[in-house]
């Protein structure tokens, strides 16, 4: 329960903090604020208080000891090992949306790092050019055309939705590869301790990048990156869009059946 608790943790805080970066390079693409739902503002702003309060006082120091005192190769042998713990739902979640690709991928990321990279301490699929393809049930039900819904923050856990909270369900019954290790409800713990702190620390360097209104700020990238993290990265295509792409190639250009009067046809022959 603890490790189904900290993966899903670390799948929505890693989303926020690529969602940093995202916002500064597409800053075009960013929600507005007739297309946000957040009819809950009230209770989120609240909860959002609440786990910031949290992490101040617990969390945040915590992880500047740790990555004060832990050299960064270590550092990086743990992100690794927790990430590739997590091909497992990858996997899964690739299988449920029919991506041939990405199921093999995650498959042989997990045997190759799991063996080759000494329990996934090394990534070594990563080196073989085997890049993560990163899926939740979340961006499944997504994938499938479930909407989102409105926006939510929950406890502990942070930005959601409504479909994304629905899918934690599904992501705290599946199969989990910590089970493997045989633990005590102690080492378990343990680990689970670990991976926040772990999850914590590498969140660190993003807070630099928050701007204005925080919870205003994490809301809008956080959907805008969760969208396109159904979409595979692939922008909205909108009407505009639509229409570029029918151009001068359309029925009623140049090319079409009016082309038989222009100057390439029979008055050719009066030259």
């Amino acid at each position: 329960m603890y490790t189904q608790f900290i993966s899903r943790s670390r799948q929505l805080c890693s989303v926020v903090v690529l969602s940093f970066a995202c916002s500064l390079v597409s800053a075009a693409d960013a929600p507005t604020a007739t297309d946000v739902d957040d009819p809950w503002e009230g209770y989120n702003r609240a909860m959002f208080s609440f786990n910031s309060g949290l992490d101040s006082v617990l969390l945040k120091p915590v992880a500047k000891g740790y990555k004060k005192v832990v050299p960064t190769p270590v550092q990086k042998g743990v992100n690794n090992f927790f990430s590739n713990l997590g091909e497992v739902s990858n996997l899964t979640n690739n299988l449920l949306q029919g991506k041939a690709d990405g199921t093999a991928t995650s498959f042989f990321r997990f045997v190759i790092n799991s063996t080759a990279g000494w329990g996934g301490i090394f990534d070594i699929a990563t080196e073989l050019g085997l890049t993560e393809k990163e899926e939740d049930f979340g961006q499944t039900l997504g994938y499938w055309g479930v909407a989102s819904g409105p926006y939510v923050v929950l406890p502990l856990f942070g930005p959601s939705t409504v479909r994304d909270t629905g899918s934690l369900i599904v992501d705290y019954t599946n199969y989990d590869p910590v089970a493997l290790l045989d633990l005590t409800s102690n080492g378990e713990l343990g680990l689970t301790a670990l991976d926040v702190v772990d999850l914590r620390a590498g969140f660190l360097a993003a807070e630099s990048l928050i701007f204005g209104d925080h919870y205003t700020f994490i809301r809008d990238v956080y959907l805008q990156t969760r969208e396109r993290a159904v979409r595979d990265g692939e922008p909205v295509k909108t009407q505009h869009d639509v229409n570029d792409e029918e151009g001068s190639w359309g029925d009623d250009d140049s090319w079409g059946e009016d082309s038989e009067e222009d100057s390439w046809g029979d008055d050719v022959d009066a030259i």
